[in-house]
């Protein structure tokens, strides 16, 4: 499984009836689902490759058949993974009121070292002279988590494993594997356990000095654990827009998340700073880590970077009865009304063409009635985890001649999109995919390849704003 899966955690009343926990039966939900209703199948199941995708997927089946329940969730995310689509999830899900044992119980496979904080410290203390500058004891962003991380093996010298010293001791408990690292000259690779659901995950790795950050999944300290307020560590995390004036030319708006729910504030922040946006003649958007959401978020910011026509890809949505009832039934009260008619009559639509792959966005052009003088110029930051609707906002961008991206490819999670949430017949899981196929991959395929930018910023950089404030264009 080498991707990123995006994992949606849900709580629900604890459910241990009325509901059928077969691994044989939720994983052959599964395969069904995705099979009749995600868009990209036909895409990736080609004929070159189905005889070795049916002998795969029967021989998942028949380990499903006996796993339980943490073993099926592995089998399924490890048959999704197939696909290679970042918008493809599989969710594993903590009832609200199971009790402290019953969580407990659900990881007591996961995988274990016998390596324990005293007997650590002394191996720390007995080869201060030639430990690795990973090995160490590490705490996250947060405190929530301090983990040892010390070579897997005298066999395999460049491989790390990071085990719990301390946790929650409900989800994680000491001694539980929480990362695995590889290193290979001056790069790595990450192996990555959910927080709650002990999902794999294979996110981006940065190391600077004695901190590491891992994307989606913060930044981590070495020896000293980083002061937090305790109150604020328990927050969910802040995705809320900022804007700053850097000095008399230049401005920076960081737009961490496209979520439906954060318009209102991307539309206020914009509206607040509307006389330093408009006499700004470097204009800086950081939209590094923005996992999408809508492209109704940022379209107020859209006159800002506008200096032409924008094009916009048309697509088409698979207009099956399970994507229909549990997406396209489902408007957001976030949305602003007029979308919410449009999105009424394209559930109209929908339902009357059942079955087909439907043609529900054509093609479009963007047009603003005139060119804002200023900025002069726009800078787009990006990264590995600019993905979705942030990507969206990329493709715009990119059309237009006041603007130069910066950073590094974007995630690749656009081709295949709108993301279907399905309950399985086992309350525990649900399955997501999406429903709708862009037409632009008839021309110009992103799926796990991403927008290249225009001036790459190596991982040696660390300040990128300060880097893109100060570039000069050869």
């Amino acid at each position: 499984m080498k991707k990123l899966l995006f994992i949606f955690l849900i709580s629900i009343p604890f459910l241990t009836r009325a509901q059928n926990c077969n691994c044989g039966d939720n994983f052959k939900f599964v395969v069904e689902r995705i099979k009749n209703n995600y868009p990209g199948y036909k895409d990736k199941v080609i004929p070159a490759k189905q005889q070795r995708f049916d002998f795969f997927t029967d021989s998942l089946q028949k380990a499903a058949n006996s796993a339980d329940k943490i073993q099926c969730m592995d089998i399924c995310t490890e048959w999704l993974a197939f696909f290679k689509d970042k918008h493809i999830g599989f969710s594993f899900i903590i009832q609200e009121n199971a009790s402290k044992q019953e969580v407990r119980n659900y990881f007591t496979k996961a995988e274990k070292t016998s390596w324990n904080k005293q007997d650590f410290k002394r191996y720390l203390d007995h080869n201060k002279n030639k430990l690795d500058e990973m090995e160490g004891i590490w705490f996250s962003d947060g405190g929530n988590y301090e983990i040892g991380i010390v070579k897997d093996s005298v066999q395999r010298p460049n491989e790390f494993i990071g085990f719990i010293i301390k946790a929650d001791s409900l989800n994680w408990m000491p001694g539980q594997v929480k990362i695995r690292i590889k290193k290979t000259g001056n790069s790595y690779r990450v192996l990555y356990y959910g927080t709650i659901n002990h999902i794999k995950y294979y996110p981006p790795f940065l190391k600077t000095g004695d901190t590491f950050n891992l994307g989606y999944y913060g930044d981590w300290f070495k020896n000293v654990p980083k002061k937090v307020n305790k109150a604020s560590s328990q927050k969910e995390t802040d995705y809320n827009p900022s804007f700053k004036i850097l000095d008399k030319e230049t401005s920076l708006i960081i737009l961490p998340n496209f979520a439906i729910h954060y318009k209102k504030a991307v539309d206020s922040i914009i509206e607040a700073n509307k006389t330093a946006l408009q006499n700004s003649k470097h204009l800086i958007i950081d939209i590094r880590n923005n996992s999408g959401g809508s492209t109704y978020t940022f379209e107020k910011l859209l006159p800002y970077i506008y200096t032409n026509p924008i094009y916009t890809d048309g697509g088409v949505v698979w207009a099956t009865a399970g994507n229909i009832k549990d997406c396209y039934s489902i408007i957001d009260n976030d949305i602003p009304e007029k979308n919410k008619k449009r999105a009424e009559e394209n559930l109209l639509q929908l339902k009357a063409h059942l079955g087909e792959l439907y043609p529900l966005y054509p093609a479009d052009t963007i047009k603003f009635d005139s060119v804002l003088k200023s900025p002069q110029r726009v800078s787009v930051l990006m990264n590995g985890n600019s993905a979705s609707s942030a990507e969206h906002f990329i493709l715009r961008a990119e059309q237009s001649k006041k603007v130069t991206l910066f950073g590094q490819n974007s995630s690749g999670a656009i081709d295949y999109t709108e993301i279907v949430t399905a309950k399985m017949p086992c309350k525990l899981y649900t399955v997501t995919y999406p429903a709708f196929r862009s037409d632009r991959i008839n021309r110009r395929k992103l799926d796990n390849v991403g927008i290249a930018p225009n001036v790459l910023i190596p991982d040696s950089i660390t300040d990128w704003v300060e880097f893109v404030r100060k570039y000069q264009k050869p």
